[in-house]
């Protein structure tokens, strides 16, 4: 007979130290101007930009866009939004999304596409347009090419006239195939695409354009209880990180370190797994990966860089900064990251930084501390220290 015993308390230390209750608005410390950085080495800079975010805020998309290029980073994540480019049947207007590239071009920046179609990066992460669908995608689903043939054709389609436009622009350097592809959204939809979905589509934008890599990306969790979830969730065929490792050569690891999960106003319960050796083994799976064939590429598609808290807009409170991301950790993420692929022995590709749009609206309420920690980055150079 198997006596089940109560786990010792030392073995709950891990899990009960990812918990932080804090208070969510916190007086700013300056600290960002004093972090040291980490060397980025090789890695191009950028981040990502999201028109929505801006609109939320109340920011002009185009002026927000127009003054994030002024700074003097290389790359640039701009998602196409399949419910704007198709607002109705048989009517394709690209337009905002023409101009994002053209801006981008003209300012000398190298460009990502995230084409979806499907998925696509900033709330709500989903962007069908409602004339595609008979009804909503069923919850606690597989989205399979068979349970959905309609949707993958069309998908497929939007997709491809999508690379056929901007194929022949040189500052397009990468296209990335759906948002953190097989995961569910969060908490708010339980369905999920399937591996052979994503693969449908990866196929299709490779013989599209056979000269330029395809890019997938996934969340890499960082405290215990995350790690838990999304093992459970996506244990039938893994998770968006192994699935991107199984179908494509380019990887984007999405990265933030500390996050709300619950929030009364002024007090928040919080989950903080920078430190945990959980996260550590799941960065050396996706970069030993790396490692293992020349060709392969890995970036931090995004690296927290603008609050989590436990609601959809991040909040801007006059005079305080937020727990899940005060200035300082824009700075304390990237170097974290840094840090994990030197660890490995590798380099990343990139680093985009996430939540430029916040940073905007921090500095039109007097607050540049955003802006100026990235500008610290921007401006430590690509040195790396010699080893020992």
């Amino acid at each position: 007979m198997t006596i089940l015993r109560r786990p010792p308390a030392a073995n709950l230390l891990p899990l009960v130290s990812e918990f932080r209750i804090a208070r969510s608005g916190q007086r700013p410390t300056g600290r960002w101007r004093d972090v040291p950085v980490e060397p980025r080495g090789p890695a191009l800079l950028g981040l990502s930009f999201r028109p929505r975010q801006a609109e939320a805020f109340g920011l002009d998309p185009e002026q927000s866009l127009r003054t994030l290029l002024g700074y003097p980073f290389g790359l640039l994540r701009l998602g196409a939004y399949w419910d704007r480019i198709e607002p109705e049947p048989g009517r394709f207007d690209p337009g905002e999304l023409d101009w994002q590239v053209d801006a981008a071009r003209r300012a000398g920046k190298q460009v990502i596409i995230c084409l979806g179609p499907v998925k696509t990066f900033g709330y709500p992460e989903y962007f069908v347009p409602g004339h595609r669908l008979d009804g909503p995608l069923p919850e606690g689903a597989l989205i399979e090419p068979s349970t959905h043939p309609a949707l993958l054709a069309a998908g497929i389609d939007h997709a491809r006239r999508l690379v056929e436009r901007y194929k022949e622009c040189p500052a397009v350097v990468a296209w990335q195939v759906e948002h953190e592809a097989v995961d569910p959204l969060g908490v708010e939809h339980s369905w999920r695409l399937s591996a052979r979905f994503a693969a449908e589509e990866v196929a299709a934008v490779r013989a599209a354009d056979p000269a330029r890599p395809v890019m997938m990306n996934g969340f890499l969790p960082t405290s215990a209880p995350v790690r838990a979830m999304q093992w459970w969730r996506s244990r039938d065929q893994g998770d968006s990180l192994k699935v991107a490792q199984r179908l494509t050569d380019m990887v984007g690891i999405d990265f933030y370190p500390r996050h709300a999960v619950a929030g009364t106003g002024r007090w928040s319960l919080y989950l903080d797994g920078s430190r945990s050796p959980g996260q550590r083994t799941r960065w050396a799976e996706v970069l030993r990966w790396a490692v293992a064939a020349p060709g392969r590429r890995v970036l931090v598609a995004e690296g927290q860089a603008e609050p989590w808290e436990a609601v959809t807009l991040p909040p801007d409170p006059g005079g305080r900064v937020m727990y899940s991301c005060p200035p300082e950790q824009v700075i304390e993420t990237f170097n974290h990251c840094m840090r994990e692929f030197r660890r490995a022995r590798t380099e990343p590709w990139a680093y985009l930084f996430w939540g430029a749009e916040y940073w905007l609206l921090r500095d039109r309420h007097g607050d540049p501390s955003y802006l100026r920690a990235f500008t610290r980055v921007l401006e430590h150079g690509s040195e790396i220290p010699s080893a020992g």
